[in-house]
């Protein structure tokens, strides 16, 4: 079984004002010659480090299960500093969106062989990184077609953000939730029920008509649930 590797470059972001750290993992059958789809994953270095991406993508390509993609992590500098760029009411939430969608794409467009359509661009986040890969994908619905959720945060915005959609079919949405996530501890708003608004964000989402794969997991608000399901939700969203 062969590896890939991780690139660590640092692009200077305008919208943000800072150099911000990108790890990019490059498959083991990386090639110049072939075209590849683009993951962005917000949280970065958790989903490399805790959540095993770049072994699940190599291990899903190996046996020929999923078109390639090269895996582009983001990671945050700090937890108020996540905070800051993820939660929806960061102020710095909507310049972290636009360097995303205005930066960072044309980045990896330029340096890659990528497929510079919607559908070649997917965004994938857990808890605070999920609600802000969703809200990418619904202010940029043509740069980004595809969507992975692990637990995200939901309040009455991001339900707002959902139910204004104007186009369900830009992109698709693969968003699971555990059953035990109904005290999750946050590091500013105390305990949280994460499970009740993310029915409610499943039923929205149902009723729009995104194409669309919902599951509620068995486990808690931890990479102890997420990490055996990075594997399916890579399978079911880059599957062949």
């Amino acid at each position: 079984m062969k590896y890939g590797k991780i690139e660590d470059i640092t692009l200077h972001s305008n919208e943000l004002d800072e150099d911000m750290q990108l790890l990019i993992y490059l498959p083991h059958n990386y090639s110049p010659l072939y075209k590849y789809s683009i993951l962005i994953a917000s949280d970065g270095k958790d989903y490399f480090q805790y959540g095993r991406i770049g072994r699940v993508v190599d291990e899903l390509l190996d046996a020929e299960e999923i078109e390639n993609v090269i895996v582009v992590g983001v990671p945050y500098k700090s937890v108020p500093e996540r905070r800051r760029l993820y939660h929806p009411e960061g102020d710095r939430h909507e310049a972290y969106i636009r360097f995303l969608a205005h930066e960072l794409v044309p980045y990896l467009d330029k340096l890659y062989p990528t497929y510079q359509v919607g559908a070649g661009r997917g965004l994938i986040g857990d808890s605070l990184a999920a609600t802000i890969s969703l809200l990418t994908a619904l202010k940029y619905p043509n740069i980004f077609g595809r969507v992975m959720l692990h637990s995200p945060y939901v309040d009455d915005s991001v339900l707002a953000a959902v139910e204004t959609a104007k186009d369900s079919s830009c992109f698709s949405i693969y968003h699971v939730i555990g059953k035990k996530e109904t005290a999750v501890k946050t590091t500013e708003d105390g305990e949280k029920d994460f499970l009740t608004p993310n029915r409610i964000l499943n039923e929205l989402i149902e009723r729009k008509g995104f194409l669309y794969f919902y599951e509620e997991l068995e486990g808690e608000h931890t990479w102890k649930q997420w990490q055996p399901d990075v594997r399916r939700a890579i399978q079911t969203v880059y599957g062949l």
